[in-house]
């Protein structure tokens, strides 16, 4: 953990002086070079991300994929929200608009004496190993997770900015990101509460979003590939987060039109299993969403028409 971490942090150095702290010079912005450098670590993350799915997941869709590639435009779009989040331009509008009432709310709880509560307080003897402390972590914000996703499908308002995810019929190891940025945004506000909440570790909590996000780019893959029965739950693998995006079995509950659904678990299909959420058939079916399907409801092709039509299903509009 050590030397990984050294690595990491020699890379983000090098490349916050190189680029990052001349842009921001330029920009008029050196009085941010703190956070500027902490965005050069979410970009170093995000860069190693895209080479990984460039050079190991896209010929594994290409070695086995489930369905021919047919609509190459809606894949382009997805390929704009990856870009969009996993090189850090969400973060950075989250840094702008969201952050600030973050601090103050937590500055606020200080002033009450509500202090951040550090989980490594419980176990001093574990979670004083950084790898120890790691897996706790993991496993708190896996659960987390679990009960976000949950929500985005048993909520009508939430499902209704939830369900562009879902209406990918062409879903590849791009359609990870495919989100309305409103879904997103509460999402990850929970996420980052939940962080301050347990005092996780900066680096900590940059490690976990990186391996969810890595691991849930797989889960989406053009790839016929289970893990056999045992691997299956030990580790979500694209045949299990498919059957989440089926038609009629993922997104609802027997089927019956009704919000709900199956495997809802990020990394680990443990909470699925424990909740009684988990389907383990053996199947690679159509994605997408039934009213798209039957109805013919517009989810739309472009960013900005799929922004807006969520906008409008929010209010009831679309």
């Amino acid at each position: 953990m050590d030397w990984l971490d050294n690595t990491f942090s020699g890379a983000q150095q090098w490349l916050f002086e190189t680029a990052v702290q001349p842009l921001m010079f330029a920009l008029g912005l050196g009085q941010l070079l703190e956070d500027g450098y902490t965005a050069t670590g979410w970009l170093l993350v995000g860069l190693l991300q895209i080479a990984v799915l460039l050079a190991v997941i896209g010929p594994l869709q290409r070695w086995r994929p489930v369905e021919a590639v047919t609509d190459r435009a809606t894949i382009r779009t997805d390929v704009l929200y990856t870009l969009i989040h996993r090189l850090g331009l969400f973060r950075v509008a989250l840094f702008f608009l969201v952050e600030p009432l973050f601090d103050a709310l937590f500055g606020m709880a200080r002033v009450e004496g509500l202090g951040t509560f550090h989980l490594d307080q419980l176990w001093p003897g574990v979670t004083d190993v950084a790898w120890a402390s790691f897996l706790i972590y993991l496993l708190l914000f896996d659960l987390a997770d679990y009960w976000i996703h949950r929500g985005q499908h048993g909520l009508n308002l939430w499902w209704s900015l939830h369900s562009l995810h879902h209406s990918q019929r062409q879903m590849t190891m791009w359609s990870d990101n495919r989100n309305h940025l409103l879904d997103d945004l509460i999402r990850d506000s929970l996420l980052v509460l939940l962080a301050q909440l347990l005092g996780v570790a900066p680096g900590q909590f940059v490690a976990i979003v990186a391996i969810t996000q890595l691991s849930e780019s797989l889960q989406h893959a053009n790839l016929r590939l289970g893990f056999g029965r045992v691997g299956e739950r030990l580790w979500i693998s694209p045949r299990f987060h498919r059957l989440h995006h089926s038609i009629g079995i993922g997104h609802e509950t027997h089927g019956k039109g009704t919000l709900g659904g199956h495997n809802f678990g990020v990394l680990l299909p443990w909470w699925d299993i424990l909740f009684g959420t988990a389907n383990f058939e053996q199947r690679y079916d159509p994605t997408g969403v039934r009213d798209q399907v039957e109805q013919g409801r517009d989810y739309g092709r472009g960013f900005w028409s799929q922004q807006w039509l969520g906008v409008k299903r929010l209010f009831g509009k679309a």
